[in-house]
Order: structure tokens, then sequence, then C-alpha cells
């Protein structure tokens, strides 16, 4: 389900024929359904990195069709097929050779991802003799085993140097996209978002539907016009209404545009499905991305004294390289000063550390530092409590922000008031709470608390109290 980071599902439903046949249905553990495969197709007596390179792509091939939801997109009730024609063999009932299953144990949690996609990898695969394909070859994995390759190595022979190998993937329940209720005028969540997302990349090659801005979770106009398009051109009733049979013909053409299930995929990038890893940061770089890394190492800086405090301007200069370089050796990373998916990750994971000895619960006068990523409609957690708290003191003194129930769900009221504080103070308004927001809320907060008024030329135009 392309609505954020892969996960492993605890099961796999495979239907025993072709897609369309009137065949049985039987739901397994995923874990099984690996193994099961593994042994159906490959031999036991292989080199172990053969093996190896063969189940990633075996799991990667399994998740993609999950994660895309190709067949249930299309009306099916299962997410794979076990017809080799179209999906991977599997053969209910059989016995797992034991070093396969020992190897599977060890590496079912992972799957193969292209740099700067989210999605697994659709890592097509043949015998190699019988058939042939653009993707990995069975047996030829032997040959480049024998010649000493590891598996990564004979991964990226067969699927380019630009892969890579995403591990220790947590365990979720299975479960559809489908909203549990119809997106309609009006409403804000997350799966608008997602609506929003697909519609504007669809439109790139459907140039009929209007594109929405901004992509901010609410189903405002725009949107409407958007799946009203849609709909049309698509032959589906004309409502505006994103619905169960909307929702996956706007899935289906979306990963039909991206090609999601095929080798040269377009790829899902980590900003259409969450706040993650945005790009490499270096000395001359200037953006949103720059100033939160900044605000990390800042925060980090006045817990762990070897790490030296940087300026937040979000320009990446000498100051910035020399903090990121601190972190790199008090972390023991390579000292680059560049800003990398491994030292992003490596930085975000110790600011997540520090503040989670913070309890993110409201107490009156109290402060909680920015949670890492954004609050937007659809998000629901603790973080959005607080925030809904600190705008119903501050809805207080300033009228002009509604006050909003304490739930915890980022929706459409929460949406309103955030982006009403945005407009009276100053700030882009996009409904959504990054690091700037969310630190003008918590400072006016705290001003408002300590009966303070702004310092002069804090927010001009507005004076504390009146």
């Amino acid at each position: 389900m392309p609505t954020g980071i892969p996960t492993i599902p605890e099961t796999i439903t495979v239907h025993l024929g072709a897609p369309s046949s009137n065949a049985q249905n039987i739901t397994v553990p995923f874990i099984d359904y690996i193994k099961n495969v593994a042994s159906s197709e490959i031999y036991p007596t292989w080199p172990e990195n053969a093996i190896r390179a063969n189940i990633y792509a075996q799991i990667s091939y399994a998740l993609n069709r999950i994660y895309t939801e190709y067949y249930r997109s299309r009306g099916y009730d299962f997410d794979i097929t076990n017809n080799t024609q179209f999906d991977q063999y599997f053969v209910p009932d059989r016995e797992y050779f034991e070093n396969i299953s020992l190897i599977v144990d060890d590496i079912f949690d992972s799957y193969i991802q292209r740099q700067g996609a989210v999605e697994p990898l659709f890592a097509q695969y043949c015998d190699g003799i019988q058939t042939t394909c653009e993707g990995l070859s069975q047996w030829g994995t032997v040959t480049l085993a024998e010649e000493g390759l590891v598996p990564y190595e004979i991964l990226q022979d067969y699927y380019g140097n630009n892969i890579n190998i995403v591990t220790d993937v947590p365990l979720s329940e299975p479960g559809a996209s489908l909203p549990g209720a119809p997106l309609i005028l009006g409403t804000g969540s997350d799966a608008v978002r997602q609506v929003q997302i697909r519609l504007n990349r669809i439109s790139n090659n459907y140039p009929a539907i209007p594109k929405i801005s901004p992509v901010d979770g609410y189903f405002g106009e725009e949107t409407e016009d958007a799946v009203l398009e849609f709909q049309r051109i698509f032959n589906l009733t004309p409502d505006g209404i994103v619905g169960k049979s909307t929702w996956y013909a706007i899935l289906r053409i979306y990963n039909s545009v991206k090609k999601l299930s095929e080798l040269n995929s377009e790829g899902i990038t980590f900003e259409e499905v969450s706040r993650q890893y945005p790009e490499n940061l270096t000395e001359g770089s200037e953006s949103d991305g720059v100033r939160l890394l900044q605000y990390f190492l800042s925060y980090i800086s006045a817990f762990v004294p070897t790490v030296s405090a940087t300026p937040i301007d979000g320009i990446f200069g000498p100051s910035t390289t020399a903090s990121v370089r601190s972190f790199q050796k008090s972390y023991s990373l390579e000292e680059t000063g560049v800003v990398d998916e491994v030292t992003w990750y490596e930085i975000y994971n110790v600011y997540q550390g520090l503040i989670a000895s913070i309890p993110p619960r409201f107490t009156e006068g109290n402060i909680v530092p920015y949670p890492g990523f954004i609050l937007r409609v659809g998000s629901e957690n603790e973080y959005v409590s607080l925030l809904q708290d600190y705008l119903n003191y501050i809805s207080n003194t300033y009228d002009q922000i509604s006050t909003v129930p304490v739930t915890g769900y980022f929706g459409a009221l929460t949406y309103n008031a955030v982006a009403a504080f945005q407009r009276l103070f100053a700030i882009e308004e996009s409904g959504t709470v990054d690091l700037e927001t969310w630190n003008a809320i918590t400072e006016v907060y705290e001003d408002l608390y300590s009966g303070s008024t702004t310092t002069p030329g804090q927010y001009p135009g507005f004076t504390i109290g009146e």
C-alpha cells in the first residue's frame, strides 16, 4: 500500500492459479511463503551467496505486489498468484529445504530498493536457461557466486549499481490502503494528501486533470475538480467523491504511469509518503532541509559536548560543516562534512533519542522541542495533541484562531487553526506544521504564558494581550 514506508506483512494471500481463474485463495505467513517459493524455485546445493541473492529478489518481488496493491487495485481479493506466467512459484503444503529455511529466517525482513525510491524493487527474474528476461538470471547467480561475488554484488550485476538492500524492516498487520470512509469536499486526512499526490502525477500523462496546489491533505474545490476530471476520463461516476472504485482506479493508474511494477520504475520518493531523508546536504546548500539539520545539530550540541552548535539560518556554511564533522567524529562516521543518507539518519535518530526523554504531553507553561517530522492532515500522535493544546491556549488571546478538540488527530479543524496562526504571524500559509511553524507556535505560547509581550519586531503588528 503506497501510503507510507514499506513494512513486512505478517501474512500474504496467494491465488492458486492465473489471476482471473476460479481458483482457491490461501493465506499463509509471509515468512513461510518466501520459504516455499525459494524451496520451489532454487536448489539447496547452490552456493549460499547465490541462494541469498535469489531470496532477496523473491522477497522484493512479493513486497512490490503487496505494496502497490497490484491485484487488489484491480478488484481481486488476493495479493499474488502462484502462476509463473504472472508471479512466483508456490506449492501448497510443500516441505522446505533446511538451509534455505535458515537463510529466509535471517533475511525475510529485507528487500531491494532503488536508491532515492521507497517501494520494494519489482525484482523481475527468470531461470536463465529455459527463459530469459531483463532481470536476474537464477542460474546466472550461481556462476557469479562461484566467481566470489557476494549477494549485493550479484544483485548489482542484474539490477544496477543504484540499489540498496533495506534491512530490519518492521512487521505489520496486513491491510488495504482504502480509507474507512469516502473522501469528500471539506474533509482532511493523509488519504486526501495521497490522492492529491497521485492525481498531480497522473495529470502529467493526462493534462486535462487540473493540478492541485497546495498538496496539503485538505479536500478543497481544486481537489474535487481534479477528482471529477479523473472520473470522466476513466469512465467512473463523476460525483467528485473518492469512494472505493475511484480510490483503486487512482492507485492503479498512478502505479501504471510511475511503472512501479517494472524494472525501470520511476519510483515513489520519500517526500511522497513521509518526512524522510531530503537529499545530500553539503556546504553551499540552502534549503529547509538545511534549517532542519541545523536545528537537530544545535539541539544535540546542548547534550553532547563534542558536537558543536551552528546557526539556524538555512544556509550550509563553514559553521554547519564544522558541526557536521564534529557529529560524524562523535558517532564514528566518516568525517566528510557532507550529510548523506547515513549521516542524516544518525543525526535524526540521536535527536529522536534525546527528545524521547521528554514526555510528549501537555504540561502547562512548558514547551516541547519540535518532534523532528512535519505534522499535517492525517497525522495522529501525541505531538498533535500538544499542538492542539498550544493552539487552544493561544486562541484565548487571538480570536482569529478557533479552538480545536484535543484528540491527537490532525483533521480539518486543526488545519484551519494552523492556517489561521500562520496568517496571523506572517508565516507561509500551508496548514502544516514544520520546524518554523512549530517553533513560532511554542514561542507565542511561551510568551503568552509568561505574561510577557513579544520582543520589538518579533511579530510586527500584533501586541500580546490586545
